[in-house]
C-alpha cells in the first residue's frame, strides 16, 4: 500500500489511525486513477486528502469517494469504488 506520509509536513499532527485512513484513501484514489508514476498528480491527490482531513473528515471511504468524485468533475463514479478509475478524469 502506498502511504501519504511523504506528503505530510508534520505527521505528528494526526493520530496514527487518521494517517492510516488517509493512506488508504490516497492509495485507492491513485490506483483508481492509474497515477503510479505521476508524482505531481499523486501530490495533488495527497494535498486534497490532507485538506479534507483538516476540515474534519476521517473516514477513508468518504475521503476516497469525495476525491474521486472531484476528479470526475463532481459526477458519481458509475462502477464499484475499487474499479472507479474507469471514466475518471486524470488530475
Amino acid at each position: 500500500m502506498a502511504t501519504i506520509v511523504p506528503f505530510l509536513r508534520n505527521q505528528s499532527a494526526f493520530e496514527p489511525e487518521v494517517v492510516h485512513a488517509m493512506s488508504v484513501a490516497f492509495d485507492e484514489v491513485c490506483r483508481a486513477l492509474d497515477l503510479n508514476g505521476d508524482f505531481r498528480a499523486r501530490e495533488t491527490i495527497a494535498v486534497r486528502v490532507i485538506e479534507l482531513v483538516r476540515r474534519g473528515e476521517r473516514d477513508a471511504i468518504r475521503l476516497r469517494d469525495r476525491v474521486l468524485r472531484e476528479a470526475n468533475g463532481g459526477v458519481e463514479p458509475a462502477s464499484e469504488p475499487s474499479s472507479a478509475g474507469a471514466g475518471c478524469a486524470r488530475l
